[in-house]
C-alpha cells in the first residue's frame, strides 16, 4: 500500500465517523409545554393536637423495649426526656419515635434510630407552668414495619412529693 492510498482510507474513516454521530453534539433543549390546568388546594383540617392520653399496645415478648419517660424538672431549660432502658428488641426494634404534645398546643416530634442500646435518649421541650402537663407518646417500629404505641401519658412539668 502506497501514502496515498492510506490517506485516503484514513479520510474515509473519519469522513464515516464525523457523519455517522460518534462525535459529542449537545443534547436538544426540549421545549417547555404549556398546561392549562390549576391545583386546587386541599383544605388542612385545624383541629388542635388532642392532650388526652389513649390506648397503648404491648409488644411481644421477644421484641420488648424498656424505655424511661421524664421531666428534667428545670425552669431556665425545661426538657422531657425519653430513654431506651433496655429488653431483648434492642436487636430487633427498628427505631422509636417520640411526640410531645405540650399543654401550649405545640407538638414536637423526635427518633431515636438504630442501633439501640441501653441509654440512649432523645430530649424535647417542655412546659413550665405551674399544673400543666405534657402528653408524650412513644411508638416502637417493629421489624414488619408496624408502628406499636407504648407509652402515652401526661408528664408533668415538676412532681412534688
Amino acid at each position: 500500500m502506497n501514502a496515498l492510498s492510506v490517506f485516503s482510507l484514513i479520510l474515509a474513516l473519519l469522513f464515516l465517523l464525523v457523519t455517522a454521530g460518534c462525535t459529542q453534539t449537545t443534547p436538544p433543549v426540549p421545549t417547555p409545554v404549556e398546561t392549562t390546568a390549576t391545583a386546587i388546594p386541599t383544605p388542612v383540617p385545624t383541629t388542635p393536637p388532642s392532650l388526652t392520653p389513649g390506648p397503648t399496645q404491648t409488644l411481644p415478648e421477644v421484641w420488648n423495649l424498656e424505655t424511661q419517660v421524664y421531666s428534667n424538672g428545670v425552669s431556665i431549660d425545661p426538657l422531657i426526656t425519653v430513654s431506651v432502658q433496655g429488653g431483648k428488641g434492642l436487636n430487633f426494634i427498628q427505631q422509636v419515635d417520640v411526640r410531645v404534645t405540650r399543654s401550649d398546643g405545640v407538638v414536637e416530634t423526635a427518633v431515636i434510630a438504630k442501633p439501640l442500646y441501653k441509654g440512649k435518649e432523645v430530649s424535647l421541650r417542655s412546659t413550665t407552668a405551674p399544673g400543666y402537663r405534657d402528653r408524650v407518646e412513644v411508638w416502637a417500629t417493629t421489624p414488619q414495619g408496624d408502628k406499636v404505641k407504648i407509652f402515652d401519658d401526661y408528664i408533668p412539668f415538676r412532681t412534688y412529693h
